[in-house]
């Protein structure tokens, strides 16, 4: 390639020192690595869904304000009258929005870590000075470290992920709250995991200076569909919607998402079944040989730890006995030789428990 035409020549060294996002080849294997429902639509729904679906008019731009689906959101998910609402296709386009934004404040953005890391990497992607405030060894939230981060760097974001991702715990609402009075900036309150946590910032949404609730319909049971949304006052809507491309949330993904809210209450009984099948987990795993650890979750997931220096060999063992997990070891020093596990169906977490059974007394 001629000079100037490179890559390198064009774009910011740290962006392209910084490895795409991966996503594993699950093909063949038992799918516990990304926070997804393990259940299906029932069957019976089906053929409802696909009326639902009928004459859609894929020939004509959707619907750019997403105006019926917005309502069923307000309805639905229980979104105050004081607050507006902005989709993203995802909530990774809403926090890329929400960066894009600020970006010209010259202040950065700040997060907790080990956390979603799509926060760091939009930031550095848009060139927004990122700085990570790291938990404390149980995972909670160090309130002084990340308050004097707030004083020092003054961010124009600071994002709380509740619960948090990959620890699955949830902190108190009174730290969450003194956050959002002390930070001279927004912060973006990211609750992906609400449907199977114990509190919400939501019923605040619109109604307290600074804070926008963030959600994605991904975790209750609708990835497939890529739809985010955020709730904050209306000043804030009207201006992060300058920044929205139009047509982002087809046709499609409109009339789905709108369907199932239709159908919440399914979807409810089968976060509850999670929430039950994630106690049931986590006392499994805590009474296993070689785990060491397993953290509290308020998440669709439970993040264990096998012992020192051997949770790369258990994620390679239970891959051969054909489940994948996530190896979350080098994403933070305080992450090390630690294993993510989405809750499945029960089933899925009974051959879970057998192949790690089966991979800790093989690597022990």
């Amino acid at each position: 390639m001629a000079e100037g035409r490179r890559p390198g020549d064009l774009m910011r060294p740290e962006v392209l020192a910084q490895p795409a996002y991966a996503v594993a080849d699950a093909s063949g294997l038992l799918k516990l690595d990304a926070m997804e429902n393990p259940w299906p639509w029932p069957g019976e729904l089906e053929p409802a869904w696909l009326e639902a679906m009928r004459a859609p008019e894929l020939n004509r731009y959707p619907d750019a304000q997403a105006r019926d689906l917005a309502a069923r959101v307000r309805e639905v998910e229980a979104v105050p009258d004081e607050a507006g609402l902005l989709f993203g296709n995802g909530s990774d386009e809403l926090i890329q929005i929400l960066i894009q934004a600020v970006a010209g404040s010259d202040r950065p953005v700040i997060a907790p870590e080990p956390g979603f890391v799509m926060y760091g990497v939009l930031a550095r992607a848009l060139g927004v000075a990122f700085h990570g405030v790291s938990l404390r060894p149980d995972f909670s939230l160090d309130p002084d470290a990340l308050h004097a981060a707030i004083r020092e760097h003054r961010p124009a974001i600071v994002f709380l992920a509740h619960p948090n991702n990959p620890t699955g715990r949830l902190e108190d609402p009174a730290t969450v709250q003194a956050v959002i009075e002390a930070n001279p900036g927004i912060t973006v309150v990211d609750e992906a995991y609400a449907p199977f946590a114990g509190h919400s910032f939501m019923p605040q949404a619109g109604r307290v200076d600074g804070l926008l609730v963030m959600r994605t319909v991904s975790k209750l049971g609708l990835a497939g569909a890529r739809l985010g949304y955020l709730a904050a006052s209306p000043e804030w809507i009207d201006a992060l919607d300058r920044l929205r491309l139009p047509y982002n949330i087809n046709t499609l993904t409109q009339r789905s998402v709108a369907f199932a809210l239709d159908h919440r209450d399914m979807l409810d009984g089968q976060a509850r079944a999670i929430v039950a099948e994630r106690g049931r987990l986590s006392d499994a795993l805590q009474a296993l040989d070689g785990v060491t650890s397993v953290v509290p979750s308020q998440a669709n997931f439970v993040l264990f730890r096998a012992q020192e220096g051997r949770g790369a060999a258990v994620f390679a063992g239970l891959r051969e006995r054909g489940v994948l997990i996530k190896d979350v070891g080098r994403a933070h020093p305080l992450l090390a030789d630690h294993l993510r596990v989405t809750v499945g169906r029960p089933q899925d977490n009974d051959r879970f428990l057998a192949a790690l059974r089966e991979t800790l007394a093989a690597t022990a």
